[in-house]
């Protein structure tokens, strides 16, 4: 193949975007903490999904036009960093090829470059061991190719080989991945994308779809069904749990009759689908903790999902008396990011005007963020991503905003409630930004959730199940006890000038573990201020703000 046109390009996002949902859940696997929230996979799969969608709404022959409209898809729908670096590198791609409405393997190598200097451009230190570096190298490599090929296929094959060969070096590169031995799940999602064009240029099927990959599928048509015509009162099992299980051989060999008739004691709308590797589970159930259970009989969790269906059935019931009302509108406004509907609200009582639902389990793409800002109609704003996986594409909208707008990088929910309670609303975007960003130097983050694997992080050796003990995202502590984990992140964060530690705890916490921690700080902590918010929030039990 000589030349490439924009219906064959077209084609090629296609293929890379189906290849990359068809295996989103083990580039989650690869995160090098073992969060059960780790997300890279679901990022990159819904910034692509958008980036497709658009592509495939505006394709024509010209491919600068089709490339255009791959980066604006990819730039309204990018999803944490991972999504954020893969819509830099399109809109790179994009922008060397606007004008050109056919491409030889020269250009067609050089446009792979040119998305790579504008990704290395958008990131303010970039880290190499990274997707970075695996798009670096193997757009170097179509370049040094197409220097004596001709053939665009022979150039994207160039471009895969050594996509895969970068990718195996990123361990040499980032002492953590070779500590916990994986590569780096951007680059590898990255791969995959490139091994979708390449079966695209040539005409080949890509492996065929698992049955385990239908269960997002009939899921959502278990929903539909029992969403109609019910009461958030008349739902017995209230929470939604899905968990994906690798099997492993020293564990017990895996019966899919038995597992099924185990798990249907424990609730309703039960789903299993299996391969011979992995079973994918869905249930109602008032004990996701004994499903979790059940799933480690037969192998590893890599995958965890608990949602609290009264709390979003009655946020499903409520929808349209709250859209009906008109939208207060905010001059000078603070939008930030949570994690939980009580997070939400205490977020909003301390003077955010907008709050987007997402956080830790669901990143908020460039475009839900210039939504809600637009929505409020807000002259000037801040942005408190409190995440560190948001950030970018919070900077990203900023650049889409016609008004005055600004990121203050909070990582963490404390830290977005100090910045909160430093805004001065007749102080200037810039003046807050710093006096917010100053303001949460002064807090300290504790966060508890639960390890999804076995791994040796920094020292601290790490079962399945633990209780993980964070402090200011470091790993300190890994215990089976989740109060031990509590009470020791606590013995590190609190100091002798502390004066306030805010608990916030989630879901599944019981009132007899508030208690636990609230006489753990009484009596180790008499001087110390406790403030106690419950946060609703899924998959860390605690959150701590000590300042």
């Amino acid at each position: 193949m000589k030349l490439l046109d924009g219906t064959k390009f077209a084609e090629m996002v296609q293929m890379g975007s189906h290849h990359l949902t068809q295996n989103a859940d083990f580039v989650d696997s690869l995160n090098v903490f073992p969060v059960p929230d780790g997300d890279t996979g679901t990022n990159m799969n819904l910034s692509m999904i958008s980036g497709a969608k658009e592509t495939q709404a505006n394709a024509q022959n010209h491919i600068g036009k089709t490339a255009q409209s791959l980066a604006k898809g990819l730039l309204m729908g990018a999803r944490g960093n991972s999504g954020v670096i893969l819509s830099q590198l399109f809109r790179g791609f994009g922008k060397y090829l606007e004008k050109e409405s056919e491409i030889n393997a020269k250009q067609f190598a050089q446009a792979f470059q040119a998305g790579v200097d504008a990704a290395y451009k958008a990131v303010m230190k970039p880290v190499e061991g990274t997707i970075l570096t695996v798009a670096r190298e193997a757009a170097a490599k179509g370049v040094e190719t197409a220097e004596h090929e001709d053939n665009i296929v022979k150039v994207m094959e160039a471009i895969v080989e050594e996509a895969k060969n970068s990718l195996q070096r990123t361990p040499n590169l980032l002492p953590v991945l070779k500590e916990v031995g994986v590569v780096d799940s951007g680059g590898q999602g990255l791969v995959i994308i490139y091994e979708g064009f390449l079966a695209s240029l040539k005409g080949e099927a890509l492996p065929q779809k698992s049955k385990v990959d239908n269960l997002e599928e009939l899921v959502n048509a278990e929903h539909h069904r029992a969403q109609e015509f019910m009461s958030t009162e008349d739902i017995k099992f209230g929470y939604c749990t899905e968990i994906m299980v690798r099997f492993e051989p020293e564990k017990e060999p895996f019966d899919e009759g038995k597992f099924r008739e185990d798990l249907s004691k424990l609730g309703d709308s039960l789903l299993v689908v299996s391969d011979d590797e992995i079973v994918k589970v869905h249930i109602h159930t008032e004990t996701p903790g004994v499903v979790l259970n059940e799933g480690q009989r037969y192998g590893s969790l890599i995958k965890i999902k608990v949602d609290n269906m009264r709390e979003q059935h009655s946020a499903i019931v409520n929808k349209e008396k709250t859209e009906s009302r008109p939208k207060e509108k905010h001059p000078y406004a603070v939008v930030t990011v949570s994690m939980g509907e009580g997070i939400s609200d205490m977020l909003k009582s301390i003077g955010a005007s907008y709050v987007i639902e997402g956080g830790q389990t669901m990143n908020p793409s460039t475009e839900d963020i210039v939504k809600a800002v637009k929505e409020i109609g807000a002259e000037k704003v801040l942005i408190l991503p409190n995440n560190k996986n948001i950030i970018m594409a919070a900077e990203q909208a900023v650049e889409l905003l016609d008004i005055e707008a600004a990121v203050v990088p909070s990582k963490t929910i404390p830290q977005g409630m100090a910045a909160i309670l430093a805004f001065n609303p007749e102080a200037s975007v810039e003046e807050n930004k710093e006096a917010m960003t100053e303001a949460m130097a002064s807090v300290k983050t504790g966060q508890i959730t639960c390890a999804v694997r076995d791994t040796t992080i920094d020292g601290v050796e790490i079962h399945k199940d633990d209780y993980m003990a964070l402090a200011d995202g470091k790993i300190i502590d890994s215990t089976s006890n989740m109060l031990d984990a509590a009470r020791n992140l606590l013995s590190q964060l609190v100091e002798d000038d502390t004066e306030i530690v805010t608990m916030i705890y989630g879901e599944g916490v019981s009132e007899e573990d508030v208690n636990a921690i609230v006489g753990f700080v009484e009596e180790q902590y008499p001087d110390v201020e406790l403030e106690i918010i419950d946060g609703k929030q899924a998959l860390y039990p605690f959150i701590f703000s000590v300042e």
